[in-house]
């Protein structure tokens, strides 16, 4: 029989929103920075929707889940 280390336990709600803020702040500025001079002459609401079509993939499948797998790396540590 192998024991396998218990799962971490799920950050709080504040913990996760500060994860979020950490994935979705910078990827925001550097989308911006790569894209916005290209997009600033459309209007407002397209120049959102490529941002937004860029951003949230990249923090969904990218930047969460590895700040999540850092976050409970931290938490192991700490134990």
């Amino acid at each position: 029989m192998s024991t396998s280390p218990a799962p971490a336990a799920a950050p709080s709600v504040h913990r996760r929103a500060l994860i979020t803020w950490l994935a979705v702040y910078p990827t925001i500025t550097l989308v911006l920075a790569l894209v916005g001079p290209a997009t600033a002459h459309l209007p407002l609401v397209l120049r959102t929707l490529i941002l937004t079509v860029i951003v949230v993939p990249v923090v969904a499948y990218a930047a969460i889940p590895a700040l999540l797998r850092a976050n409970a790396a931290l938490a192991r540590r700490r134990r």
